[in-house]
């Protein structure tokens, strides 16, 4: 039987378009500051591949899913991930998990 489950793990998959590495890597310690300040939060960070830089992930971890929700309506979200970062993406994939504990 299934327990309920209450806080969400994210992994978003982003690939930077060519060139604009320099660019997003700047942009991601204000949006990750941003993140960790909700209350809802519990983990936000990101990972550069090991052999391809225009490759990274974050892994972002909720409270809940309504948290996750919260966090797409703030401001700096809005300004940089989907103002500044999303516009020099090639790619970008999200997925979503419920964490068992």
């Amino acid at each position: 039987m299934r327990r309920p489950l209450t806080e969400l793990q994210v992994i978003a998959r982003h690939t930077i378009a060519r060139g604009n590495e320099d660019q997003v890597y700047a942009l991601l310690p204000g949006l990750i500051r941003g993140a960790r300040s909700e209350p809802g939060n519990l983990a936000f960070d990101a990972y550069p591949a090991l052999d391809d830089p225009s490759n990274y992930i974050l892994l972002e971890r909720y409270t809940s899913r309504e948290a996750f929700a919260e966090h797409r309506e703030t401001a700096h979200f809005k300004a940089i991930m989907l103002g500044k970062i999303l516009p020099l993406l090639a790619n970008r994939v999200i997925e979503q998990y419920d964490v068992v504990e």
